[in-house]
């Protein structure tokens, strides 16, 4: 599956030259990793979003929010994130900095 690049591209201009940042493909598009751990990607034209399990209810009622599902079992702490709903910068910018935070709260790998 192909990915937006579009959508990735203003990712890698968010996040700009952060240490700490690598992109990897993963789920059939690319990622976005903080510290070795997984906080945004892109798939298809949505982003993938982890935000832990505390902050997953939270997260899904925002706006174009769902459950990360790509198997038939939902992946808990993660959600997926309509392309319709981060069209404005500062919406993608909320979830990008929402991801990082989680994954920055994790132990690097």
């Amino acid at each position: 599956m192909a990915y937006d690049e579009g959508l990735a591209e203003r990712i890698r201009h968010y996040l700009g030259a952060e240490p700490g940042v690598t992109e990897k493909r993963m789920f059939g598009g690319i990622a976005f990793l903080y510290r070795g751990n997984m906080a945004v990607g892109v798939t298809g034209d949505e982003l993938m979003v982890r935000v832990g399990p505390d902050a997953a209810d939270a997260a899904l009622a925002q706006p174009g929010a769902r459950v990360f599902d790509m198997t038939g079992r939902p992946m808990r702490g993660w959600v997926v994130v309509a392309g319709s709903a981060v069209t404005e910068d500062e919406a993608l910018g909320g979830w990008i900095d929402e991801g990082r935070a989680f994954a920055a709260s994790l132990p690097p790998k």
